[in-house]
């Protein structure tokens, strides 16, 4: 008598559920695999949606990566659109379906479960949030809504909350369309993700696109018309934005339903707990994507990471284990992510100098500004990279860019150190490619670490851009038409010493007070420093970034 061939049920498809499938039929051809979707479409691309509404991905088609009958034809799968998994018996090792389209329900056995649930769109109790015009951005549905919804709007306004990847990229979509749009963020400044000081340009290129930016103040009610109809929000500060359009942006809650009715564990960040090879406190049942917790690389410690790229590298190792007993362990995820706004692009991997501080993790942190290639090639753009790291042992915890152009490389390369527990003397040695229209011989990375070294090592000290330098000795040491045409902002007390005449003048200064040196960008600060250390100064600081630095970190604070 022959044994019934293994059962794989998936719960949930797209980036996780979908990648576990296919590994694991690719590993185990005689497996029964079946993939509950409970919506129409079982494997799309979520992080296109918004462009599909811009019209920079003209056709809705190109969205669905892997249809369920391709699914079926290729992989061998049963996949089951408009089935919801309800619950989940662990002792009967059954979950229970709901057929949508027969509006049925039955018991589906599993021998090994894989949950893929996703998250949710975060919609807080609010005022006229039910009413028409109002939307969030998860799922195929929920674009094919807001294309239309862009098409009929009489007034071409529209208000997005939330200045997340998703509210950022809808901004440049709908402002593509025509829309007049008005952007508010609950938290001070922009793309709260990265330090203040590196969004300031994105703030700037939002105006010039003619967005209506409002920081510090979040949505508190949605207003309506007559008919029922959105005709604007309300903002806690009492500000009214006219739009018939809001796209709600505030961040995802992990689907945990039904792995808590399972009595399944829930880690500390709030999603599905798991081991090395994605099994959850059943080990029989795994847990993949939005839903799940991996290891954070930056702390050690488990954290539910809401990107794709490690939803589909966790779902082939959670489809390879089930189907074979064994897997390489899921690696550490640093959170890489990126975001174009108009013209300009922005990303992080690992973390921030604030999320340093509020993990209670010690950090220093050094900001270099430099342009993406070699500055003589036509077409160099200025880039600003601020690493974070270790100030004992130099391990990099974690690095933001932004600019033009080349950004992300720079943050691939350093994800790829990070992954193998680099340190900044590493990130100086690297060897990469040069050539002038590509980057530098001494790229921004370089850069980058030269200066962390030159902190780690004593050489050179940094103060932050938006430090208070009121009671400390400033030398500008930028030629006078410089100062002119730009004052280093919030220091009028700056002394103007240029860096060529710094040798014969540094006698105008005192030597026993503390003192900070800044330039354009931080190159010559490096220079007067090392000149006035070596000359009796005992307390110098870089100012870092520069004057053009400490402009956007100052008008952050205004």
């Amino acid at each position: 008598m022959s044994k019934n061939p293994l059962r794989i049920v998936i719960i949930g498809g797209v980036a996780g559920g979908a990648s576990a499938a296919t590994r694991a039929r690719r590993m185990n051809e005689s497996a029964e695999i079946v993939v509950l979707e409970k919506d129409e479409h079982v494997s799309f691309a979520n992080c296109g949606l918004p462009y599909y509404i811009g019209g920079e991905i003209a056709e809705r088609g190109k969205l669905l990566v892997a249809t369920a009958e391709f699914l079926r034809r290729r992989f061998k799968l049963d996949v089951r659109t408009r089935h919801e998994a309800r619950s989940i018996n662990r002792d009967a090792k059954t979950v229970e379906v709901f057929d949508h389209q027969k509006q049925t329900a039955y018991q589906l056995p599993y021998d090994k479960l894989i949950l893929a649930p996703g998250a949710a769109p975060l919609t807080p109790p609010l005022e006229g949030l039910t009413a028409a015009g109002v939307f969030t951005l998860r799922n195929m549905a929920d674009t094919d809504r807001i294309h239309a919804a862009t098409n009929q709007s009489r007034t071409k306004r529209a208000a997005v909350i939330g200045s997340g990847f998703i509210g950022l990229e809808m901004v440049e979509q709908l402002e593509r369309r025509g829309f007049q749009v008005a952007l508010a963020e609950l938290q001070p400044h922009i793309l709260p993700l990265l330090d203040p000081e590196m969004t300031q340009p994105l703030r700037e290129e939002l105006t010039t696109h003619h967005v209506s930016v409002h920081t510090g103040d979040g949505i508190q009610r949605v207003m309506t018309n007559a008919a029922g109809a959105v005709c604007g929000v309300q903002l806690a500060s009492g500000t009214v934005i006219d739009a018939d359009l809001v796209i709600l942006g505030l961040g995802v809650r992990a689907q945990t339903a039904l792995a808590t009715q399972a009595g399944l564990a829930i880690g500390a960040s709030g999603g599905i707990a798991t081991n090395a090879w994605l099994q959850t406190s059943d080990p029989n049942i795994y847990a993949v994507g939005d839903a799940a917790e991996y290891p954070y690389g930056p702390t050690g410690t488990q954290m539910r990471v809401a990107l794709a790229g490690p939803a589909n590298r966790a779902g082939r190792l959670a489809g390879e284990h089930a189907a074979t007993g064994k897997s390489d362990p899921m690696p550490p995820v640093f959170g890489t992510s990126i975001v174009r706004v108009f013209e300009w692009s922005a990303g992080i991997t690992g973390l921030s100098a604030a999320s340093a501080k509020r993990f209670g993790i010690a950090a220093r942190s050094v900001t270099v500004i430099a342009n993406h290639h070699a500055g003589y090639y036509p077409g160099a753009q200025p880039l600003t990279l601020k690493l974070t790291y270790a100030p004992d042992t130099g391990r990099i915890l974690g690095a933001q860019a932004i600019g033009r152009e080349g950004v992300d490389k720079r943050l691939d390369v350093i994800a790829t150190a990070m992954a193998f527990r680099g340190t900044v003397r590493d990130l100086a040695g690297l060897d990469l490619a040069y050539a002038p229209p590509f980057g530098s011989a001494k790229d921004p990375i370089h850069q980058a670490a030269f200066a962390a070294c030159n902190q780690l090592d004593g050489i050179e000290d940094f103060i932050e851009a938006d430090a208070d330098l009121s009671g400390l000795q400033v030398v500008d040491v930028r030629t006078p038409g410089e100062v002119r045409d730009r004052p280093l902002k919030s220091a009028p007390h700056a002394i103007n010493i240029a860096l060529d005449e710094l040798r014969q003048r540094h006698h105008e200064l005192d030597a026993n007070v503390p003192t900070v040196v800044s330039c354009g960008v931080g190159v010559r600060g490096h220079v007067a420093a090392r000149i006035l250390k070596q000359s009796g100064f005992n307390q110098v600081q870089n100012l870092t970034g520069g004057a053009t630095l400490r402009s956007r970190a100052v008008k952050e604070q205004e």
